[in-house]
């Protein structure tokens, strides 16, 4: 796969390991999440959302079975939340509004099943950058610890913000991270 955005696209000449010439193909998947040569993220969530809704299916079985509501919470956070969030800080940033909205129909789903409110897609991901920023920050020897520069000491608790020419990097993990960790303090 070839991630290139260039205006003028190229022909790129074919990759060669040990004199075998490597498939190049559009999309695939790496430790669960699915990336595409254009870093658009319709092929996960679409995957998520169908994994999601085979499990949304199990949750309104175990409702008619007599369930209460807290045991349906229970298997909605261990079985479908965990998938909806999985890796949530790689992709969840720069996922495109109609993918969220698809992401949160079965959130919405679930809110109906158990008769319980629970937290937005928007809220996990939110939390869970604050967390995974604080714990980069706690770690010296994380490869990305340097990404997190304190300002001066008069502006204690506020971070460096790396500048971001496209959108794509504006709503990155990082930029992120950093924004919440500025507006906590």
């Amino acid at each position: 796969m070839i991630v290139d955005f260039r205006k003028q696209q190229r022909e790129h000449p074919p990759i060669h390991i040990d004199g075998t010439v490597v498939e190049r193909v559009a999309s695939f998947k790496f430790l669960g999440i699915h990336i595409t040569d254009k870093l658009n993220w319709s092929t996960h969530t679409d995957s998520i959302v169908k994994k999601a809704q085979q499990r949304l299916f199990n949750l309104r079985r175990l409702k008619k079975f007599g369930l209460s509501p807290k045991a349906l919470t229970n298997f909605y956070r261990c079985t479908i939340e965990s998938i909806l969030a999985g890796c949530i800080t790689a992709w969840y940033g720069n996922c495109s509004a109609l993918n969220r909205k698809a992401l949160q129909r079965v959130v919405m789903s679930t809110q109906r099943i158990t008769g319980g409110k629970l937290p937005a897609l928007q809220d996990t991901y939110t939390t869970r950058c604050y967390r995974k920023a604080i714990k980069i920050i706690k770690d010296i020897n994380h490869p990305s610890h340097c990404l997190f520069t304190p300002l001066s000491s008069r502006r204690r608790g506020q971070y460096r913000c790396i500048k971001a020419g496209t959108e794509r990097l504006k709503n990155s993990f990082y930029l992120k991270a950093i924004r919440l960790l500025n507006s906590h303090h």
